[in-house]
């Protein structure tokens, strides 16, 4: 059934647009589950993983085997037990130190032998065994890599003291850039923002035109003469305000919180984000138009954008790193042009070459949504 408003008063106005944003705010008041997802949701979400997960590993638990007793052996020893990164236990042997192994007490074993102190400056000996527990990677090759720090480290120092030169092929400084205190909060929060904001900006709209369908309200506002353009941006503008609001609070926590040093414009940050929530909020209402049901478009927009977002946007997990069919499609997930603005404009500063392209792609993607927001969006009543 055609509604019955000409084409003449389908035409934007003003007026008709104030009085549906209007009415989403009152919506909003007497529902408050939307300012929930815009202000409580980033809060749990950013204290859960921000504390929560941390690629760095501190405080490892390590058994420590000293086969004789030396003044050397004792040195070495107590530099683990003057590390940040070590918890040394001492154990009687090998067969003991081995079941802690097996039972997960400790995540590696350093066994030093009993001619430790004699050829310590030896190169073609092996004064330490070093067993690792290798069912966290991950986990296991950071330790690797710490061990073998102590260990340089303490060569060095037992070389000056003995004022003899280390005979090492190859010198390595290294100077880090961009996250110096190379604590892995620094690159996972920034990254954690705009999952958050996929997340709010598509739940927000999700159900939007669903709710309207389902409480039967979807045919008085057709039958008003309002314009699709004017249902859109009713519905996008309300929800725009809360999601940025979202974000202001998410950059506050990040910063103040959680200590992310801000090293580019905050102004940036500002843009790319009202792209980037345009971008989830078009998600949101192409998903709410076509789902028509609020708990379907909610699990929707979950599976289609939340999860995408947690697994493919290199907010973790490293993308060069996945096989070459699912790097491809990562160019269809908005939180990654967002992710890398976002640690770029967080760590390294306002460096363009990463920043406009990303942000042109999140432009294109935000028209693209809306059109077919546009396209969909219900005209009359079947």
């Amino acid at each position: 059934m055609n509604t019955n408003s000409s084409p003449a008063s389908r035409r934007f106005g003003r007026q008709r647009l104030k009085g549906l944003i209007g009415k989403e705010f009152l919506q909003i008041r007497r529902d408050p589950s939307s300012l929930a997802i815009a202000f409580l949701m980033p809060v749990f979400l950013l204290l859960l993983f921000g504390y929560g997960v941390s690629l760095d590993a501190r405080h490892i638990p390590v058994g420590l085997i000293v086969e004789k007793p030396t003044p050397e052996a004792a040195s070495f020893t107590a530099a683990f037990e003057h590390s940040a990164y070590f918890e040394p236990m001492p154990f009687a042997d090998m067969r003991a130190a081995e079941q802690a192994l097996q039972l997960r007490t400790i995540n590696a074993i350093i066994r030093l032998r009993g001619n430790f102190s004699r050829t310590l400056f030896s190169p073609r000996s092996a004064p330490i065994q070093v067993i690792v527990d290798g069912v966290d990677a991950n986990t296991a090759r950071l330790i690797s890599g710490y061990i073998q720090g102590v260990w340089n480290q303490w060569l060095i120092h037992q070389a000056e003291a003995r004022g003899r030169a280390l005979d090492r092929p190859v010198v390595l400084e290294y100077r880090i850039w961009f996250n110096s205190a190379v604590r892995s909060r620094n690159f996972l929060v920034p990254g954690l923002i705009a999952v958050i904001m996929t997340l709010i900006g598509a739940l927000l709209t999700a159900m939007v035109v669903a709710r309207e369908w389902e409480r039967g309200t979807m045919e008085a506002l057709i039958a008003t003469p309002v314009s699709v353009l004017e249902v859109l941006l009713g519905k996008l503008i309300p929800y725009y305000i809360l999601g940025m609001g979202g974000m202001l609070l998410s950059i506050a926590m990040a910063v103040f919180l959680f200590k992310v040093p801000l090293v580019g414009s905050f102004w940036v940050l500002l843009v790319a984000g009202t792209l980037f929530l345009l971008v989830a909020l078009g998600m949101g209402l192409v998903i709410s138009i076509v789902a028509k049901n609020q708990f379907v478009a909610g699990q929707a927009a979950i599976i289609v954008t939340f999860l995408p977002a947690f697994i493919l946007s290199g907010f973790i997990f490293d993308i060069d790193s996945m096989p070459p069919a699912i790097q491809a499609f990562t160019y269809l997930v908005a939180a990654r042009y967002f992710v890398a603005i976002l640690q770029t404009v967080f760590l390294a500063g306002n460096v363009w070459g990463v920043i406009l392209p990303n942000l042109a792609v999140l432009l294109f993607m935000a028209v693209l949504f809306f059109a077919l927001a546009a396209r969909r969006a219900p005209r009359r009543l079947e």
